[in-house]
């Protein structure tokens, strides 16, 4: 019997001991979760609207077929604007267009780029774009450099649905030592963040790659944290010489 009081008080403790814990991992994550939700400024801003005529290229293998790109007039249908860009007549007039010309069936790829990377301020958290892609079981896969110029790319989705949609990716965050992923900070510098979008490739379904096809994308956008961006120290030097 005295076995049996001893193992339940036993138990009892153990028991206490890793509610305590429990209680104790919750309060340290809560209270880093809510530092770091304090040190965020999160704001939706616009990357690219597709506005200049010639800014925008595209590129395909010769064997494969050929592309055209360029700026139509329109806008999709249900685009909000950001709200605090409202009643300050920023041209939003254009969109682009690419048409693709297959020379065979098989498997292919296309890329749009633009004539100069194109720098996202602050640390991005997600990105977007409005694409008309006709309802073909194609990929669309976004191109980027990160801090230090390393390539990546990251899937946005297929484009088999019909008219204009707003397609949305997430920017993976950096690892916590600052080495690894896509780096978008780095401590030592603080007057340098974010990353550049050097493209979009489009990746054939080879059952589909017949004929023509045409694309078209708008808006670029991007929610992207400006907290380390409003607190720069002003007297800092800037290492640029």
């Amino acid at each position: 019997m005295k076995r049996y009081i001893i193992a339940a008080l036993l138990i009892s403790m153990a028991g206490f001991v890793f509610a305590q814990q429990q209680d104790e991992v919750g309060g340290t994550n809560a209270e880093r979760l809510g530092i770091e939700s304090a040190q965020q400024k999160l704001k939706e801003i616009s990357v690219e609207r597709f506005e200049f005529d010639g800014f925008w290229r595209s590129h395909m293998s010769p064997d494969q077929g050929y592309t055209t790109t360029r700026l139509f007039e329109g806008s999709p249908l249900g685009k909000k604007p950001i709200p605090e860009e409202e009643g300050m007549d920023i041209p939003d007039r254009y969109v682009l267009g690419t048409r693709v010309d297959y020379l065979h069936r098989g498997y292919s790829s296309f890329t749009l780029y633009p004539i100069r990377p194109i720098p996202i301020e602050g640390i991005t958290k997600t990105i977007s774009l409005w694409v008309a892609g006709r309802n073909f079981d194609h990929e669309l896969h976004i191109l980027l450099q990160d801090f230090f110029g390393k390539s990546y790319e990251l899937y946005v989705g297929k484009l088999n649905f019909q008219g204009w949609k707003q397609l949305t990716v997430a920017v993976p965050p950096q690892a916590p030592d600052g080495r690894n992923g896509i780096i978008q900070r780095n401590y030592h510098y603080n007057n340098q963040m974010g990353i550049k979008i050097v493209g979009f490739r489009i990746d054939v379904d080879p059952l589909e790659a017949l004929g023509s096809y045409y694309v078209y994308l708008d808006d670029v956008r991007a929610v992207t944290d400006l907290f380390a961006e409003e607190s720069r120290d002003p007297d800092d030097m800037i290492d640029s010489w």
